[in-house]
């Protein structure tokens, strides 16, 4: 991991640190609760707008152009009016009478809402559903900003009285604010569900890994003040870099994994120097140039790997990569900074409450017996070994060759009874295809003026004849409305919202019937948004530059590797083997949630495809936390190669050396990812499923059985130019001066 250093030779920067930190305790103790209060007060008390994210592609352009106006925006809302025993609607009083009342109480109240539609209009037809047993009314909640809350409030209240009043009758709302309303409830529960199962959930991990309440509680310290700080810095920057609730249940799960591994490297290290007689500032000297550096080379790994989101251009990736750098480099500087401090302060104190019947057997660490029988086998015949699991994991990885990138609609994202607006969603599809989810055509003229006249009406009857002539693909009712200059006009689609069949309904209304209607208007231009259109646009966007994201990561994680190790062979073997690792989760991820197996298990219903960012974001993610164990694991094999070991022994030294802190690494993580198996949103069940896999085989089969087979077979070659690192060091034993860290020791005092 480290060249070798002459006796005398300065220390590098993070021993330096490290040592510094460590010498000066309350200093360092003290700026890091410093950094971390100022983090989340300059969270609290900055004012102004958030930034908002512009969505890509054509959908971005309609919404910017909705934006421009600054006159409040369109949200539709529907309600599905049937009864709740089979009958035709025309025919039933009793739906028609709610209907009626329902249209009555809207237009009560003209100053919050307003364009009520409903089968008792103009072209009432468009209202009734194509099996007649249901009816639709449809109306816009006015703004503008600051009141829209209140007229939101308001149509809700019409709703629920006239819901009251006819008890046999089913009023079923969903719509723009409704479902809107329902993600953000969603995305909020399954956070705070994440926060309150993964803290408790490390720490009884981390009670069983150091058998002591103390030696627990520093990584989750660590880790919580690591994700205070970075989420009261996002705040302040989310006034630049646009950032959505979304994104802060996966910078929570990056940052408490990130911040309790690289704690649990430090204070593993630290009890091993200690075990093996050196004195607290020796102990934690070496864990400084060792297990430091590691950290350092790891989280600078993970950091490079998120800068490639940046390359897809798309604007909410902009604040995840954001969130996520932070958090990592926040836990690398408590890594190096408060982390000695805190161990030099408490000393042997570290191991004080200890675990009954657990304390005394876990708080002297030792190496795994069993890792390094597996180790020792593996290096007897590496190739068998090797072929047989690449082998497995290629097997597991096939299914990803017909892995389907589809995101999740609303319908389909939450289960049935998690949220009602959802659910009406999912009734009011079957009667009326795409009514509540609707495409947004927003047309405007391209000189600024308002857009209006005879020639927009006419437009508008040839876009309902398009409908009509569209075979299913274009469904009725539409509606248009004046949002400041621009009109919005809202088309449903036929299909599930995101699959094949609505792509193509959107297809057939952007190429086919707005060029027949409003391209035939020379003066006038249109874009089409909406809940299809926007992952449509993003996909494309994502996809089309997912090769140029690949490519970076790949290229600046070899010279990464390649300076960390002087080594040409191990950043290709490393690439190779978390490709292999991330493959095999994709093929799992499709197997499981694309063909719709374990849907009872893990309560999904599959809808035939995989969340179309989650690909890139896993590869991104996966690659940079399994460098944690691998750039952890080589190192260990390195120091002891570097003292004088024989290629195949050094490799299994290093494997039992850091096997127990590298399995209780990845069972903290997949612990940590396993929580969001349990969380309402289907794409979070896909996150968490694919990280913990991951995780788990190349914490277990990679680095186990792969790793060592491929550098048993490397030999010597697998350090190609750190051979000039054993000069001075005699065949098979260390040099004088220095123990297998490549570190020179003082004798202990």
């Amino acid at each position: 991991m480290l060249p070798e250093r002459r006796p005398g030779a300065r220390p590098g920067m993070v021993a330096a640190v490290a040592g510094w930190s460590a010498r000066h305790r309350l200093a360092a103790i003290g700026g890091w609760l410093a950094l971390v209060v100022l983090a989340v007060l300059a969270g609290t008390v900055t004012t102004g707008d958030e930034a908002k994210a512009i969505d890509p592609g054509e959908a971005g352009r309609a919404q910017q152009w909705v934006d421009a106006q600054h006159s409040g925006d369109s949200v539709r809302e529907n309600v599905l009016i049937r009864g709740r025993t089979p009958g035709r609607f025309a025919d039933d009083p009793q739906l028609t009478a709610a209907a009626r009342d329902l249209v009555a109480e809207l237009r009560r109240t003209p100053a919050a809402v307003s364009a009520v539609g409903s089968p008792f209009g103009a072209h009432g037809a468009r209202w009734n559903s194509r099996d007649g047993r249901s009816g639709l009314v449809t109306f816009e909640v006015r703004g503008p900003d600051e009141q829209f809350e209140a007229h939101d409030a308001t149509a809700r209240k019409a709703v629920t009285a006239v819901q009251a009043r006819h008890p046999g009758v089913r009023l079923l709302q969903a719509g723009d604010s409704s479902l809107s309303g329902a993600v953000d409830d969603g995305i909020k529960g399954d956070l705070q569900h994440a926060e309150t199962t993964s803290l408790p959930l490390t720490l009884l991990i981390l009670l069983a890994v150091f058998g002591s309440l103390i030696a627990a509680g520093i990584p989750l310290l660590i880790a919580a003040t690591t994700v205070a700080a970075a989420f009261g810095l996002l705040q302040l920057i989310g006034h630049w870099v646009p950032f959505n609730s979304a994104a802060s249940a996966i910078v929570l799960l990056i940052g408490m994994a990130v911040g309790i591994d690289y704690s649990l490297f430090y204070l593993r290290r630290v009890r091993e120097e200690r075990a093996a007689g050196r004195d607290v500032r020796q102990a934690l000297r070496i864990t400084a140039a060792t297990s430091g550096h590691a950290v350092v080379a790891s989280g600078l790994t993970v950091m490079i790997c998120m800068l490639g989101l940046l390359f897809t251009g798309v604007d909410v990736f902009k604040g995840l990569t954001a969130g996520t750098v932070l958090v990592v480099g926040l836990a690398v500087l408590g890594s190096v900074t408060v982390l000695p401090a805190l161990l030099a302060a408490l000393g042997d104190r570290v191991d004080r409450l200890p675990i009954p019947w657990l304390g005394r057997r876990m708080t002297v660490p030792r190496e795994s017996r069993m890792w390094r029988g597996v180790a020792r086998a593996v290096v007897q015949r590496p190739l068998v070994s090797g072929v047989s699991m690449t082998v497995l994991m290629l097997l597991m990885a096939t299914p990803a060759l017909g892995l389907r990138l589809q995101d999740a609609a609303v319908t389909a994202s939450l289960p049935p009874g998690v949220s009602a607006a959802v659910d009406a969603a999912r009734e009011m599809q079957r009667a009326f295809p795409g009514a509540a989810t609707a495409a947004r055509v927003v047309v405007g003229r391209k000189d600024g003026k308002p857009v209006d006249g005879p020639r927009l009406r006419k437009a508008l009857d040839g876009l309902h004849r398009q409908v009509t002539a569209s075979a299913g693909a274009l469904r009725e009712p539409v509606t248009a409305v004046p949002v400041g200059d621009v009109m919005v006009i809202r088309v449903p689609l036929g299909g599930a919202v995101t699959d094949p069949a609505a792509d193509r309904a959107l297809a057939t209304l952007r190429d086919r019937a707005l060029p027949a209607t409003f391209g035939a208007m020379p003066d006038v231009g249109y874009a089409v948004a909406g809940r299809t259109a926007m992952p449509h646009d993003f996909a494309q966007r994502v996809n089309a530059r997912t090769p140029l994201v690949f490519g970076f990561v790949l290229a600046l994680a070899f010279v990464l590797l390649a300076v960390t190790f002087r080594s040409w062979t191990l950043p290709l073997v490393s690439i190779l083997l978390n490709l292999l690792s991330i493959g095999a989760a994709y093929g799992v991820l499709v197997w499981v949630f694309q063909d719709g197996n374990l849907g009872s298990v893990l309560g999904f219903t599959s809808y035939g495809g995989v969340v179309s960012w989650l690909p890139l974001f896993m590869f991104l993610i996966l690659f940079g936390l399994s460098m944690d164990y691998h750039i952890f694991i080589l190192s260990r094999i390195k120091e002891r190669w570097l003292g004088g070991a024989p290629p195949r022994e050094a490799v299994v030294s290093g494997i039992a050396a850091s096997a127990g802190v590298v399995s209780s690494a990845a069972l903290i993580m997949t612990g940590v990812f396993t929580v969001f198996l349990t969380l309402s949103a289907i794409e979070y069940k896909m996150l968490g499923l694919g990280m913990a896999l991951a995780v788990l085989l190349d914490a277990t089969v990679v680095r186990g059985v792969l790793l060592p087979a491929a550098m048993a077979l490397l030999g010597e070659r697998a350090w190609s130019a750190a051979r000039t690192g054993r000069a001075g060091t005699a065949r098979g034993r260390p040099a004088r001066g220095r123990d297998v860290s490549g570190v020179r020791q003082d004798p202990p005092s």
